[in-house]
């Protein structure tokens, strides 16, 4: 019997922390060697960070992330470890994996295929290494093993496939299959989007059962750089089968997963394999002998289980709500940021907002216990003072009700049982005199009185850029965190008002659109998520339908009767934005989910989209960052790029406008 112990870790870094990376990386030693696991995967570039950007370039982030690695080495004895840096070659940067063993550096594997798509940017900082070509690197006068490398201890083989490499077609793990390696590292930085999950789960298993292999998969963990939420969740396969599972969206700073893959059985199955066949590529340039024999490990069962939450047919919200609750946790205490501020209309969107800043403190308490919640924002003296959860949200959530003369009753309630139900300091206080000075100051410029007949977006927009000043004001005051409350319906659109509702420096619904947040909000109310309270508050907020509530009550004005219904808004930016259709090509599909608004009608809605959409890109570029979530961001730094100028479709919409129907 051959059997060894592996292990795989999800690490919260950040770009440039040295102290604080190399701490993490120290830790997960610490972890992997208490669970018995003798070989250990740490997650993509996860001493310099994954989010550096053009950072990568400065030579200082180079040599620091250098010195770092020779730094972890002695901290390696009796144990094979996986760490990933930018490593420069030949006057290119390169991606790589390094294998260190028993207090030795054994060799550096750069990465064949690089994620260039959405919100990777590899190729801008990183060149693709070569497959089947081996060199060596001299660092401080020494020469090291460099290129398309496996690893041999003592008769078991070890490789690579670094994040992208299992996604794309021709896998490197076919290679090393070839070469009968019995275990494959795979080194991630693979960001959340709904749904991944299962995606990550059929490679790694897929990858064990083809190239029979171990296969161990890490990740990176939390907000790590400001956009991207990574969610964890280690995996490791043998045998074809998914034996150990790591938790995601985790609070802690280090999670460790670690599993016996026994050995020979796979290489029972290999030789079994009619489509193996020996690689006589298989030579000394591209095997790495080291000098230590990794430790047998008893194959007692091992069992894990999913969190029960994973396995709810609710899943997209509860992975909504850690995704963003972790996302908006890591970007406060990264930050430095003493709490989160919200201008609370008593809508959807920012009662949403507002009750995602009480999960982003409840989870991590549920998760962690509360010593440990105030020592991870111990930077802040509301933190250390607070004596539980419900004071440490009144002192970090901080929301303000900023009516006019045009905001009902109803909004007011519902924004007070919002701040309630959220734990959260509430302001009630009225812009109505600051408006009346705006007013009379362009009234006398201009030598004519303001009319909603003649200037109704002036007059919406005013109320909605007067209350920017006093929650930036408040937020200052706080050292707080403003967060902008728009959704990605509205981003589309450009239905907000500039320096008004996008007032803030992170937006963490912008990559959500309306009609899934009211899905969401319907389930928070009833249930929430696992292991916390519901929040019935939120029925108040169902109570009236969506309104900017900036024209006078009377015209009982509402979002859908200023731009079209919710739903057929976001059918449209799929079908535009994601499926890139022209606007004629949309008619169809729309018409088939749609079949009882008329043909006219939802031309009608296209061309408004499509005018909205363009006119609107300057609005975009301006945006708060958002989280990313899923395949349709709009956020045009990251994921979805179009010019500020344009036609307009102009011709386009003619076209659809001569279709019949």
């Amino acid at each position: 019997m051959l059997a060894i112990k592996v292990a795989g870790a999800a690490l919260n870094q950040t770009p440039f922390d040295w102290d604080g990376n190399r701490a993490r990386i120290v830790a997960s030693i610490a972890e992997a060697r208490k669970q018995g696991a003798s070989v250990l995967c740490l997650p993509e570039l996860c001493i310099t960070g994954y989010g550096c950007e053009d950072a990568f370039f400065n030579p200082h982030v180079q040599e620091e992330a250098m010195k770092m690695l020779f730094s972890l080495v002695p901290e390696t004895k009796g144990l094979v470890l996986s760490l990933g840096l930018p490593v420069r070659f030949g006057g290119s940067l390169y991606n790589c994996a390094v294998m260190i063993a028993d207090e030795k550096l054994i060799g550096f594997v750069p990465k064949k295929a690089l994620a260039g798509d959405g919100v990777h940017y590899e190729p801008r900082w990183f060149k693709a290494w070569e497959q089947e070509r081996a060199t060596t690197v001299e660092i401080d006068g020494r020469e090291y093993p460099f290129g398309d490398l496996h690893f041999d201890f003592n008769g078991v083989r070890i490789g690579f496939e670094i994040c992208e490499e299992a996604w794309v077609a021709h896998r490197p793990g076919a290679g090393l299959a070839r070469r009968a390696v019995d275990v494959i590292l795979n080194p991630s930085a693979s960001h959340f989007a709904f749904g991944k999950i299962e995606v990550r789960k059929r490679f790694v298993a897929e990858g064990s059962r083809a190239f029979n292999v171990g296969y161990v998969y890490s990740n990176l963990l939390g907000n790590e750089a400001g956009r991207i939420i990574y969610d964890g969740g280690v995996l490791i396969a043998d045998h074809g089968d998914i034996v150990a599972c790591g938790p995601r969206f985790s609070f802690a700073d280090v999670q460790v997963t670690s599993c016996t893959i026994d050995i020979n059985r796979n290489r029972v199955s290999r030789a079994r394999s009619s489509s193996y066949r020996p690689d006589d590529t298989d030579r000394n340039d591209l095997r790495v002998e080291a000098e230590f024999t990794l430790p047998k490990a008893s194959l007692a069962p091992e069992t894990f289980e999913r969190a029960a939450w994973e396995k709810s047919p609710r899943v997209k919200e509860e992975e909504f709500t850690r995704a963003v609750s972790l996302g908006l946790f890591d970007f406060l205490r990264k930050s430095r940021q003493s709490g989160f501020v919200v201008s609370l209309s008593g809508g959807i969107d920012s009662a949403a907002v507002t009750l995602l800043c009480h999960t982003a403190f409840a989870l991590p308490e549920k998760e962690l216990g509360f010593a440990k919640l105030i020592e991870k924002l111990g930077y802040s003296p509301l933190a250390r003072n607070a004596k539980s959860l419900a004071e440490l949200q009144k002192a970090f959530i901080t929301t303000a009700y900023q009516s006019t003369k045009n905001s009902s009753e109803a909004t007011e309630s519902a924004a007070k049982a919002i701040a309630e139900d959220a734990r959260a300091t509430f302001f009630d206080w009225s812009v109505d005199p600051i408006l009346k000075q705006y007013r009379g100051l362009i009234e006398n410029a201009l030598g004519e009185a303001l009319t909603w007949e003649k200037h109704d977006i002036a007059l919406q927009n005013i109320q909605a850029r007067t209350r920017g000043p006093s929650i930036w004001m408040i937020a200052n005051i706080k050292n707080a965190l403003l967060l902008a409350t728009s959704n990605r319906s509205e981003a589309a659109v450009g239905y907000a008002t500039m320096d008004g509702d996008t007032c803030g420096g992170l937006s963490p619904i912008g990559g959500i659109d309306k009609a899934f947040l009211r899905t969401w909000a319907e389930w928070l109310c009833e249930k929430g998520p696992e292991g916390l309270r519901s929040f019935p508050s939120l029925r108040t907020v169902f109570a009236k339908p969506p309104t900017a509530e900036l024209r006078p009550l009377t015209q009982n004005q509402t979002d859908e009767d200023d731009l079209m219904p919710y739903d057929v808004l976001d059918e449209i930016e799929r079908l535009a934005i994601r499926d890139k259709k022209s606007p004629a090509e949309c008619l169809e599909p729309l018409a088939m989910a749609n079949p009882e608004i008329a043909p006219a009608k939802l031309k009608t809605y296209i061309a408004k989209f499509f005018r909205l959409w363009c006119r609107n890109q300057w609005k975009r570029e301006r945006y708060a960052p958002a989280f990313h979530l899923d395949d349709e961001s709009l956020d045009p730094k990251t994921w979805c790029r179009f010019p500020i100028l344009s036609s307009g479709f102009e011709k386009e919409l003619r076209e659809l406008e001569g279709l019949k129907g």
